[in-house]
C-alpha cells in the first residue's frame, strides 16, 4: 500500500511539473509573437495631425539612444520594437546626424525614413 501511494505521489508531482513547464512555454510563445507582430505591424502613438517634436542626432548617437529618445517624447511606445525595426528596415546604418520633425502620427518605418540618409524630399513639383 506504501507503495501505492509513493507511486501515485510521484506521478501527480510529475504532472504538475508538466502542466507547469506547459504553461510557461505556451506563455514564452505568446509573448514572442507579440513582440514580432508588432515589430512589422506597429501603429503610429496617434492619428493625423498628431504632436510633433524636435529630435537632435548627433554624429555620437547610437541606434538605442535615438529609441529611448523616441519613447521619452512619446514618439513610439516600446524602445526595444523600435531597435528591432530599425534592426530589420532598409534604413540600418544609414541614421544622419541633424534636427528632425517627427509627430506621433508617423509609423517608426516613416521615422527611420526622415533620419536616415535614403530619405528624399518630396516637394510634389515636377
Amino acid at each position: 500500500m506504501k507503495q501505492f501511494i509513493v507511486s501515485v505521489a510521484t506521478a501527480a508531482v510529475k504532472i504538475v511539473v508538466f502542466v507547469l513547464i506547459v504553461k510557461y512555454v505556451i506563455g514564452i510563445a505568446v509573448m514572442a509573437y507579440d513582440f514580432g507582430y508588432r515589430v512589422f505591424a506597429e501603429e503610429p502613438v496617434s492619428a493625423e495631425p498628431g504632436i510633433t517634436y524636435t529630435v537632435e542626432l548627433s554624429e555620437e548617437t547610437t541606434p538605442q539612444q535615438v529609441a529611448e529618445a523616441l519613447e521619452d517624447y512619446g514618439l513610439i511606445r516600446d524602445k526595444n520594437i523600435f531597435y528591432v525595426q530599425y534592426l530589420v528596415s532598409s534604413y540600418k546604418g544609414k541614421l544622419m546626424p541633424g534636427s528632425y520633425e517627427l509627430s506621433t502620427a508617423m509609423t517608426a518605418d516613416e521615422m527611420l525614413g526622415v533620419m536616415s540618409s535614403s530619405y528624399v524630399e518630396e516637394d510634389g513639383e515636377e
